[in-house]
């Protein structure tokens, strides 16, 4: 195995060189081509590229010699009898962090300056970690291991550096200097933070402003710090208006700045539509971390700047023009024509199930390790950019190894988790007497008599034109209309993992250790996921009831193979994320859950989640897609709020010409 991964590693490297456009290799079994040793990579130079008649059987000669089963790091300790420099880039490139501090002290004793160490070996080593991730010969969990071990060398280098009244680790020959920020209202930045990262092991200084970040401080920094790009994040929609007005914003201040978008609601056609018009400078989404590496290091080339730039603005003009031509194609159905394609159900053949109680229970302190089991792993590995369904993804011939990795120690971290008590997971329920009033609202009474509403909430229906016979859903579908006199229900929760994450995030920054903080993060929003799905089965089962003899597998619950739907405001079917208001008030879900909301509707922490219950048989979930004016004007009218109100919230669902 050792010699024919060096046959791959040569064979690659070589034709790669040659043009090669595609592969498919296992990258875990594949050797680096400069860590090949000279002779056997001389050898084998010699067969594959045909330099000499007796090549195999040169290769044959030696080949018993390197027997082996091919690459294996743990607990060779081989490479530490190489050179210092040596050592710290091995270090940085597998992520071995065991003997960092040592390493970093011996070179610093060898050189005149501690700053060499930093700008030497160190960056060597953080040189060959982007070359590798550039090139598909790592993967981001190794990445942000790698940075956790340049931290903690530069760390120890760092006292001695100022002690000398030298210059600080910053400014070390960056390629640039990034701005970060996720902005106001926005509490989510996991995509953000391994951007940074990232960006920081291909050699780009990074001013992480962190999160709720108002557009004043972003232009602001972007100022005093001379920053050569801002990078903005956001994962609720209600952040893709707050982009436009800091866009807006950085325009009005003179920037020319380049401006990187990014998170989970972006999008490409957004970034046109919607954030490049107001502002005078290259405005460019990005995909994920790969795709910042290589859109930073094109703005940051002499050579490759104005390319990249001119063929952005180029597909964005073409964005436009394109989504205007589909505007005046896709008309939308006149509201009270998608009203009258609702689902027909009969109300007078149903009887709606009642749940065991109405009002609302609290769990203050759910137990985790009914939740662990409960653990949907697949959108855990996304995070990390592994693509790939688990338990799949453990195999996978490329990303197989990295994956293993990350799942061995998430699995090790959420023990500790839970043994060590790090989070607390709170939630609160509730269920309440309801009808739908005004076509597409929900009435909420405070008790059976149903005479004035607790509180109404108001959803959207979809208006895309599908046909004769087809439908046009709307949340408010599944609850019996008032006019019926069929008495229904509806319920309510919130629930959240991330009680006393913030402990664990100040000791992980403490000890400069981004793959940690990531890695809880990560986990805590799985243990909410979780614990909505946990919360579901019991709603359905136990409190609600309408199917106690339910019996389903995990696989079965994270396929969503059981009857009624949780829609949670701010997703496809509720694109409002002002409905949270209402039910936060329902539940009193800050003083019962500890989960707060921002002035754009995102939940603190993080790691939570809230949304409907509704039990019916044909509940089910769909996206309400693009909305039309009628329907916006008529919307505003019900929720009691300006049209320009109503607009601001709804952005990302409005038709072009509405």
């Amino acid at each position: 195995n050792a010699v024919r991964e060096a046959m791959h590693a040569v064979f690659l490297y070589h034709a790669v060189k040659a043009g090669l456009d595609m592969g498919i290799v296992n990258a875990g079994q594949l050797e680096v081509y400069s860590e090949i040793p000279s002779e056997l990579r001389e050898r084998v130079e010699d067969a594959v590229l045909n330099r000499r008649a007796d090549a195999a059987e040169r290769m044959l000669e030696i080949a018993e010699r390197y027997r082996g089963e091919g690459r294996k790091v743990e607990d060779d300790l081989g490479w530490r009898q190489a050179p210092v420099a040596e050592r710290l880039a091995y270090a940085l490139v597998k992520g071995i962090s065991d003997h960092i501090v040592e390493d970093a002290e011996e070179a610093r004793v060898a050189a005149e300056r501690p700053i060499e160490v930093i700008e030497g070996p160190l960056m060597d080593g953080m040189n060959q970690v982007g070359e590798l991730f550039g090139s598909g010969r790592m993967f981001l969990p190794q990445v942000v291991k790698s940075a956790r071990v340049m931290k903690q060398a530069v760390a120890h280098l760092v006292p001695f550096i100022e002690a000398g009244k030298q210059a600080g680790a910053g400014g070390l020959g960056a390629k640039g200097k990034i701005l970060l920020a996720t902005v106001k209202g926005d509490v989510h930045d996991i995509g953000k933070n391994i951007v940074g990262v990232v960006l920081q092991c291909n050699n780009f200084e990074i001013v992480d402003l962190g999160v709720m970040v108002p557009y004043a401080k972003i232009v602001e920094t972007a100022r005093a710090e001379n920053v050569h790009m801002i990078g903005l994040s956001g994962l609720i929609t209600p952040s893709l208006d707050e982009m436009a007005t800091v866009a807006t914003e950085l325009a009005r201040d003179g920037f020319v700045t380049p401006l990187l978008i990014g998170g989970a609601t972006t999008s490409k056609v957004h970034t046109a539509v919607k954030i490049a018009v107001n502002y005078s400078g290259p405005t460019i989404h990005v995909m994920d971390a790969s795709k910042a590496v290589a859109v930073a290091s094109s703005l940051a080339s002499a050579s490759r700047r104005e390319g990249l730039i001119d063929d952005v603005r180029s597909e964005y003009a073409e964005i436009r023009e394109a989504r205007a031509r589909d505007g005046a194609r896709a008309p939308r159905l006149p509201i009270a024509e998608a009203r009258a394609a609702k689902p027909a159900i009969d109300w007078t053949r149903t009887s709606p199930p009642k749940p065991r109680f109405l009002g609302v229970k609290s769990f203050a302190d759910y137990d985790l390790t009914d939740l662990v089991e409960r653990i949907d792993w697949t959108p855990f590995f996304r995070t990390w950019e592994l693509k790939g369904m688990y338990p799949r993804i453990l195999e996978d011939e490329r990303v197989g190894e990295a994956a293993r990795a990350l799942f061995a120690d998430a699995s090790a971290m959420l023990e500790r988790i839970v043994a060590e008590k790090w989070l607390t997971a709170k939630g609160v329920v509730g269920f309440f007497a309801a009808n739908t009033i005004d076509h597409d609202d929900v009435a909420i009474y405070a008790d059976e008599l149903r005479a004035n509403p607790r509180c109404v909430i108001h959803f959207l229906r979809q208006q895309m034109a599908k046909g004769a016979g087809r439908t046009n859903y709307c949340l408010a579908d599944f609850v019996a209309p008032g006019e019926t006199g069929v008495a229904d229900y509806i319920g309510a929760f919130a629930v959240t993992a991330g009680i006393g994450i913030e402990a664990c995030l100040a000791r992980f920054e403490r000890a400069g250790d981004d793959y940690s903080q990531i890695l809880v993060k990560a986990l805590a929003d799985r243990l909410a996921e979780a614990f909505a799905e946990r919360l579901h089965e019991r709603v359905r089962k136990e409190f609600w009831a309408y199917v106690v003899e339910e019996d389903l597998a995990n696989e079965d619950l994270i396929k969503e193979r059981y009857q009624g739907i949780r829609p949670a405001p701010g997703y496809p079917a509720c694109p409002d994320h002002t409905a949270k208001a209402a039910l936060f008030e329902l539940l009193e879900v800050e003083k019962r859950a500890s989960i707060t909301l921002t002035e754009s509707f995102a939940m603190d922490p993080a790691a939570s989640i809230s949304g409907f219950y509704f039990s019916h048989a044909d509940a089910r979930y769909f996206g309400v897609g693009r909305i039309a004016r009628d329907q916006l004007d008529d919307y505003a009218r019900r929720q009691g709020i300006p049209v320009a109100e109503a607009e601001r919230w709804l952005a990302p669902n409005l038709a072009a010409d509405a």
